[in-house]
């Protein structure tokens, strides 16, 4: 059972040329981008679910819409990329292991139904699907035990696209920490996870119930 959850909401959003914050982006069935994710995590794990949301650009309309979340302030976030604002969150996460997602991610529920095991085993992961891929997407390679061992936007010869959903074991969280205090201010968290399996081994899993359901 993850105890905190954390939603990467502190970007400005400005490719979708909107007033507003990225998650506040309606959705055909009247509700926001995280309302949907907020009522899937609250469907999961319960009214006890930690909810942190990390923000910056008007925050304050992301504070009046979820006035029941947990919150971190990036105060750099129009200087900083995300790996920034997960680190914010990392360290003041508590014990346990840690389910983030970027504040722009719409899903189907049953992908945290999916990934339960994982969780519970306390194995970190990356959720992906197979889909086509161009230059804006975190895209990501397996070694020969299915493990992640590319993720960014260079990969070449991809096998599919990271969507955006994510968990940092407990055992893993020190070491993500550290990846992600070794990045440049510009790089997403993904450069952090990279460092993380490339100077310490970590094991970033994935599977085919990640690809069927976030496709």
């Amino acid at each position: 059972m993850t105890q905190t959850a954390v939603i990467l909401a502190a970007g400005m959003g400005t490719r979708l040329g909107r007033p507003w914050p990225k998650p506040l982006t309606p959705l055909s069935d009247g509700r926001t981008i995280m309302r949907q994710q907020v009522d899937n995590l609250t469907k999961a794990y319960g009214d006890e679910l930690r909810i942190m949301t990390v923000i910056g650009f008007k925050l304050e309309l992301i504070i009046e819409s979820f006035p029941n979340n947990l919150y971190v302030y990036n105060e750099s976030y129009d200087q900083t990329n995300t790996n920034r604002s997960l680190l914010k969150a990392l360290r003041l996460s508590g014990p346990g292991g840690v389910l983030w997602m970027n504040g722009d991610v719409v899903f189907d529920p049953r992908v945290l139904d999916r990934v339960q095991e994982y969780i519970d085993r306390d194995e970190s992961f990356v959720c992906v699907n197979t889909a086509t891929v161009g230059e804006e997407e975190v895209k990501y390679r397996v070694d020969s035990s299915g493990l992640i061992s590319e993720l960014s936007k260079q990969v070449v010869d991809a096998l599919g696209e990271s969507v955006g959903i994510n968990f940092v074991a407990d055992k893993d969280k020190a070491n993500l920490i550290a990846g992600l205090a070794a990045c440049e201010d510009g790089d997403y968290f993904e450069r952090g996870i990279e460092i993380t399996i490339e100077k310490d081994s970590t094991e970033i899993h994935t599977d085919r119930y990640f690809r069927s359901l976030c496709s």
